[in-house]
C-alpha cells in the first residue's frame, strides 16, 4: 500500500519577515539551507497556498507548507579493518589516527567505503561518547581525498573538552599542501567567508552568505610550477584550505574539484588533491597539558613533491 507523504504547515513568525524561503525552511524545520533550496525547486514548498521558489521572501503572518523527504535510510558502522591506518597514540581518553586517502572520518548516507570509526571498532577500540551512533567519538574530520592526524574521543569527558577547544580555536591544526603557482604575498592570511557553492551540492565557495573562515600559510619551498606551503587553520569549515587556495587562484596540486591543472596532476602522477595533516595540538583532556602529534608524508605524496622538485633542478 502507498504511503501519503508527510505535509507540514507552519505559520511564519514575525521575526523572520524578509527572509528567504530556504533560510526561512532552514530555520522553521531544521533543514540544510541545500535540502530547502532543492524542496523548493521540486515544487514541495507554498507559501499561503501558492508555489515558492528559492530565493522568494517571506512575511509574517504567512502560511508556509511544506512536503517532507523521505526519512533517510538509517546509517550503520560497519566494523571493517582500514588498510594503512596507523594508530599514533592511544590512552583511556583519546586515539589519534593517521588517516589515510580514500577513508571517511564516519559512515554517511551514499557512503559504502572505509572509515576511521569502523577501522576503530574493528580493532577493537570501544568508544562510549555522546552523539548519533554512527559518529561516536568525531570531533572534527578530515576530507576523503585528504590524508593525516585525526584525534577520536572515547570518552564523555574528552569528548566534551576536545569539542569544546576546536570550538575556541585553540588546537593547533598543522598542513603542508602544494599549491599551483606561487601565492603573492609568500605568507599571509586569507580572511573569507565560506558556504555552500550556489551551483553545485558537493562543493563549497567563498561567498557572503557563508560562515567566517580564516586560513594562515607560510611558503616552505618554491618551485617553478608550485609552492610548498605550511598552513593553520583557525577555523575549520569544509574543504576550507582547498576553497581559500583556488579562490585565490592557487589551488592544491591534483584538486580537480577547484580547478588544478589536470596535466601538472598526471604529470606528477597524482590522482587526488596534495594536501595532508602533518601535526595535530591540543591540551589533553585528562590534565591539560599540552601534547602534539606529527604525520609524515604519505608514499603518493612523497613521489609528486620529489617530481615537482626535480623537475625545478
Amino acid at each position: 500500500m502507498s504511503m501519503l507523504p508527510e505535509v507540514r504547515t507552519l505559520h511564519v513568525p514575525d521575526g523572520l519577515e524578509g527572509e528567504r524561503v530556504d533560510a526561512a525552511l532552514a530555520r522553521l524545520f531544521g533543514f540544510s539551507r541545500t535540502k530547502a533550496a532543492e524542496l523548493a525547486a521540486g515544487g514541495k514548498v507554498l507559501l499561503d497556498g501558492a508555489e515558492a521558489g528559492k530565493s522568494d521572501r517571506v512575511h509574517g503572518g504567512a502560511w508556509i507548507e511544506v512536503e517532507m523527504p523521505a526519512p533517510a535510510a538509517p546509517v550503520r558502522v560497519v566494523a571493517e579493518p582500514v588498510e594503512g591506518m596507523e594508530i599514533v597514540h592511544d590512552d583511556q581518553d583519546i586515539v589519534v589516527v593517521d588517516k589515510p586517502v580514500g577513508v571517511a572520518a564516519h559512515p554517511s548516507p551514499g557512503w559504502t567505503g572505509p572509515t576511521v570509526i569502523g577501522g576503530l571498532a574493528a580493532a577493537g577500540y570501544t568508544i562510549t561518547t555522546s552523539g548519533a551512533a554512527e559518529r561516536q567519538g568525531i570531533v572534527h574530520r578530515l576530507d576523503v581525498g585528504t590524508s593525516g592526524l585525526m584525534a577520536v574521543a572515547k570518552s564523555e569527558r574528552a569528548y566534551t573538552l576536545l569539542k569544546q577547544q576546536f570550538r575556541e580555536r585553540t588546537v593547533d591544526k598543522r598542513y603542508h599542501a602544494l599549491v599551483q603557482g606561487h601565492p603573492d604575498p609568500l605568507s599571509g592570511t586569507i580572511d573569507a567567508p565560506i558556504g555552500r557553492h550556489p551551483q553545485h551540492d558537493y562543493k563549497w565557495a567563498v561567498t557572503a552568505e557563508g560562515k567566517p573562515s580564516v586560513t594562515h600559510y607560510d611558503l616552505m619551498e618554491a618551485f617553478r610550477a608550485a609552492s610548498l606551503l605550511d598552513i593553520k587553520l583557525e577555523t575549520g569549515r569544509t574543504h576550507q584550505i582547498r576553497v581559500h587556495m583556488a579562490a585565490h587562484r592557487h589551488p592544491c596540486v591534483g584538486d580537480l574539484t577547484y580547478g588544478a591543472d589536470p596535466t601538472l596532476a598526471a604529470r606528477l602522477k597524482l590522482t587526488r588533491q596534495w594536501l595532508h595533516a602533518v601535526r595535530l595540538g591540543f591540551e589533553h583532556p585528562a590534565d591539560g597539558s599540552w601534547v602534539e602529534y606529527e604525520s609524515g608524508y604519505p608514499e603518493d605524496l612523497q613521489r609528486a613533491l620529489d617530481r615537482v622538485r626535480a623537475e625545478s633542478a
